[in-house]
């Protein structure tokens, strides 16, 4: 007897010293509500995990903004524009801020057909309703850095058909490089000849009637040419109205430097302002007929970064949606079943009756609703 006595108190003092406390019955009670409540919150856990994980996969684009203080290396400006005039008739140079002409050795003339083939037209409006999407929706440049090199290349592609008539107009592409300071790319009438106070075009022999400075940009950039990249004037085509016009572009470049996951290069982005006129000296409209474009380059450079999410936020992420969803759960159950109780024995609350009820109560006994028999 004494045995069992002491364990039963082994036992009970057992009981006493675990730290763990013990989950108590009506918890573990299957009810179809808990049921159902359990089974709808792993359904919006799963469904919230599974989209949680798209935001983790997902990059965005960090900018950042410093003084550039690399002054001493060269700018490369990326040319291809097709000019409605022969060859012979054009000359394309730079001229920089320091009044100092710099060699275009690296351009090269190519006689061309200035109207577009059909699946050149084609690229060219595709071209165009980009452009239009990207003045309205700033935020399609991020995309553009993201999926560099994953599209189809920007270039012109090559006429599919043999033009029935001769070449009458030049397309002049290449690259050149300048010195970091503004300038001005012009296209006009002659070839150009270096002179001891700047530089000179042999436009003497050029009759006026042939003038005809209808263009288009197919592609214009500065720094590294990366694929995949579309500038603010790739595309665009002017028509002239007068054979002496002038057309002016006023170019703000800013130094770029482009790292992602796909690549990383030193390039440049620039605004562009246009203005067009024609020339007419009786009225007052002086200037030279031709194409320019007058560069500045910004002090500051922008550096663009692509960023992931760290893994330690994703999964405190995640564990905060868990643990949201079981409280939330938790306490929407107990305050519907809290609602039920009070609606469906809404008669309970007759315990309170005065004393002189309480014996009429105990002889009879409430139902499970709490209702008098």
């Amino acid at each position: 007897m004494r045995r069992l006595v002491s364990r039963k108190k082994a036992l009970t003092l057992v009981k006493e010293l675990d730290a763990f406390p013990k989950v108590p019955e009506s918890y573990v009670e299957t009810t179809a509500t808990g049921g159902t409540v359990s089974l709808i919150a792993f359904t919006v856990m799963a469904l919230l995990a599974f989209l949680e994980f798209f935001v983790y996969r997902d990059t965005w684009m960090h900018y950042e903004y410093e003084v550039d203080k690399d002054f001493s290396s060269k700018l490369r400006i990326n040319i291809d524009i097709t000019v409605a005039m022969r060859c012979q008739f054009v000359g394309a140079d730079v001229l920089d801020l320091a009044e100092t002409m710099v060699a275009s050795d690296g351009l090269h003339y190519e006689p061309v057909t200035f109207d577009l083939s059909p699946q050149q037209r084609l690229w060219h409006r595709t071209l165009l309703m980009i452009q239009d999407r990207l003045r309205e929706e700033h935020s399609l440049q991020d995309v553009i850095f993201k999926t560099v090199l994953k599209g189809s290349p920007t270039a012109l592609p090559p006429r599919e058909d043999s033009p029935s008539q001769s070449p009458a107009a030049c397309r002049i592409h290449g690259h050149l490089y300048v010195n970091k300071v503004a300038g001005n790319f012009h296209i006009t009438v002659g070839k150009a000849i270096p002179h001891p106070r700047g530089h000179a075009h042999l436009a003497a022999l050029v009759s006026h009637d042939t003038y005809n400075f209808s263009h288009r940009i197919d592609h214009l950039s500065f720094g590294e040419e990366i694929p995949g990249i579309i500038n603010p004037l790739d595309g665009t085509e002017k028509v002239c109205t007068d054979h002496n016009q002038m057309f002016q572009y006023f170019i703000t470049i800013v130094p770029t430097k482009l790292n992602t996951y796909q690549i990383s290069a030193d390039t440049n982005q620039y605004s562009v302002t246009e203005r067009e006129r024609v020339i007419n000296h009786a009225v007052g409209s002086h200037g030279v007929s031709g194409i320019f474009m007058k560069y500045d380059i910004s002090s500051l450079m922008v550096k663009v970064t692509e960023q992931h999410m760290p893994l330690w936020r994703f999964l405190v992420r995640l564990c905060g949606i868990i643990g949201g969803i079981f409280s939330t759960t938790g306490m929407i159950h107990g305050m519907v079943g809290f609602l039920v109780d009070v609606v469906c024995c809404r008669f309970q609350l007759g315990v309170y009756k005065p004393r002189e009820a309480s014996q009429h109560i105990n002889e009879n006994p409430p139902d499970r609703c709490g209702i008098s028999s």
